[in-house]
């Protein structure tokens, strides 16, 4: 059992129970250092007074809608999936909780019609599943209203998707490329119409290690038999401390080269 298979297991254990969900948004924000590197971004990018229209372009589990719609209580957020199981499962959490200003749908990246109509996407995790993603850039160009700003989170080229040979079995599947390089990204996004005002890599050296000992030894674990979770928490007993001093220094380290990237582009 792989990456994205292991992921479901936890998903499904909560799709429909509010209070657990919610304690898998904190540990998603917890474990996963790709969310504290979006997060940050989105921190210095808008003030929690700024009321903006948002559009969470493949939200899947839905955390960072969540993060959003308690962080700008003033804005409207648009989140879709390609999957209708997870914009059901986001539907009814995020009706339970009473949040109202997060609306959900089924849509296809490469297939959305929208015309200056939001002042901010955010596209995580999604990119490198996306075959034409140079059509997805340019739905998003006509998305975002001038001076709209586009954050993507995605794996780079440097074995980004846990491939670093061309024969390697990746942990992580259904990925439609590798992983790009700033020199790919930035060139597409241009041809878009879009300028790149920031990139950074993420799992630099600190966080390429934090991710091996914090989530896929975890998930190899756990690949084996769903009985082995109950190890877990003695396994993060000893390694959880060691797993956040790196993470935190993957945060604030300025990686020359790293496994993942926080692209900002805005439209010109």
């Amino acid at each position: 059992m792989k990456y994205d298979s292991v992921k479901k297991v936890f998903g499904d254990i909560v799709s429909r129970k509010v209070f657990l969900r919610k304690v898998f948004y904190l540990l998603l924000n917890l474990m996963f250092l790709r969310s504290w590197h979006v997060r940050k971004a989105i921190r210095k990018l808008y003030d929690t007074k700024d009321t903006i229209k948002i559009f969470d372009a493949g939200m899947g589990f839905g955390q960072y809608t969540y993060f959003m719609v308690k962080r700008f209580r003033k804005s409207n957020i648009l989140a879709v999936d390609v999957k209708e199981e997870q914009v059901q499962d986001c539907k009814y959490f995020f009706s339970k909780c009473g949040l109202s200003n997060a609306s959900f749908d089924i849509a296809d990246l490469t297939k959305i019609d929208f015309n200056d109509s939001f002042n901010f996407i955010m596209c995580v995790d999604v990119m490198e599943h996306i075959v034409d993603d140079e059509l997805v850039f340019r739905n998003f160009s006509k998305a975002l209203k001038k001076g709209g700003k586009l954050l993507i989170n995605t794996p780079s080229n440097f074995g980004g998707s846990d491939v670093h040979d061309d024969d390697d079995d990746s942990f992580i599947e259904e990925h439609a490329r590798s992983g790009y390089s700033k020199e790919d990204i930035t060139e597409k996004l241009e041809r878009a119409e879009m300028k790149v005002v920031n990139f950074k890599y993420t799992y630099g050296k600190f966080g390429t290690i934090s991710w091996r000992f914090g989530i896929k030894y975890p998930m190899l674990i756990v690949g084996v038999s769903k009985l082995l979770i109950l190890l877990l928490p003695v396994y993060y007993l000893f390694t959880i401390w060691f797993v956040f001093i790196l993470m935190w220094l993957d945060t604030i380290t300025e990686n020359r080269k790293g496994t993942g990237i926080v692209v900002i582009a805005k439209k010109i």
